[in-house]
């Protein structure tokens, strides 16, 4: 399969409060993920890379020891291993994700 849309692919809670689908190749994976309003995802770390772009809404992003509030087409590039967190503002916020290399998704 070399398309894919929401409807068609996997869907996951996300921690703290959010939704996430899923896409994965051999060396990659995408996500588009929902934030909730008022969402907390918890601090964490993962060694896999991970980049992004804001597409709708804003919400404040912790990222080692820089915080920002983000908004649509704001960038970012996490490092593997540096702790981050994402603070939901009073409405949904959507950005896209990209990791390398895949990672089980069900982690945080």
């Amino acid at each position: 399969m070399y398309s894919y849309e929401p409807s068609t692919m996997q869907k996951h809670e996300q921690e703290g409060g959010g939704t996430r689908y899923v896409a994965t190749g051999d060396r990659m994976m995408i996500m588009l993920l929902e934030l909730h309003p008022g969402a907390v995802v918890p601090l964490h770390s993962h060694p896999h890379e991970q980049a992004g772009i804001v597409i709708e809404g804003e919400f404040d992003f912790i990222i080692g020891t820089e915080r920002r509030r983000v908004k649509p087409g704001d960038m970012y590039i996490i490092p593997g291993g540096v702790p981050h967190q994402a603070i939901g503002s009073d409405r949904k916020a959507v950005f896209m994700d990209v990791w390398s290399p895949p990672r089980e998704v069900l982690l945080d």
